[in-house]
């Protein structure tokens, strides 16, 4: 098994989010928190159009549980799965988290800034920098994006 197949299963978990998005009309993107021994401790789904809330991504969602549950907001040792590329909201949410490693599945060449437009994560001039692993499980990542706006433009 390969370092990005060991983290299929992880993604997974991730995917059951993202599809789970849609029945509130927000974009299908989902994440989950790892701790240090590999166990869910945050879940999260696109929720902005659900809470009217335009920080609700999947990430920030999942960090924010991951932080109630861990009884702080330093989420060192633990890894975000997601399954689209952060924006620049959630890049610099994950960097300021203290998270050790960031598993994202598809590129967003949109609002990506994790390599596609910026790259927020590996920016020299901050103090934390996590470990990076793209494009695990990035067709069904991508596939789940691509059914959404296609069923919005008919």
């Amino acid at each position: 098994m390969t370092f990005r197949e060991s983290w299929a299963p992880a993604m997974r978990e991730a995917l059951i989010e993202a599809r789970a998005a849609p029945a509130t009309s927000d974009v299908p993107v989902g994440a989950v928190v790892l701790d240090p021994a590999g166990v869910v401790v945050g879940r999260g789904r696109n929720r902005r159009e659900a809470d009217g809330d335009p920080t609700a991504h999947a990430e920030m969602v999942a960090m924010r549980e991951a932080a109630r549950g861990r009884r702080g907001w330093r989420l060192d040792g633990c890894t975000l799965v997601v399954t689209l590329e952060p924006c620049t909201m959630c890049a610099g949410a994950l960097v300021l988290a203290r998270m050790d490693r960031l598993v994202f599945g598809a590129f967003d060449d949109k609002a990506g800034a994790v390599g596609s437009l910026w790259d927020v994560v590996r920016d020299r001039r901050l103090n934390h920098r996590p470990e990076v692993l793209a494009g695990v499980l990035a067709e069904e990542s991508s596939g789940l994006l691509q059914d959404f706006f296609a069923g919005h433009r008919r």
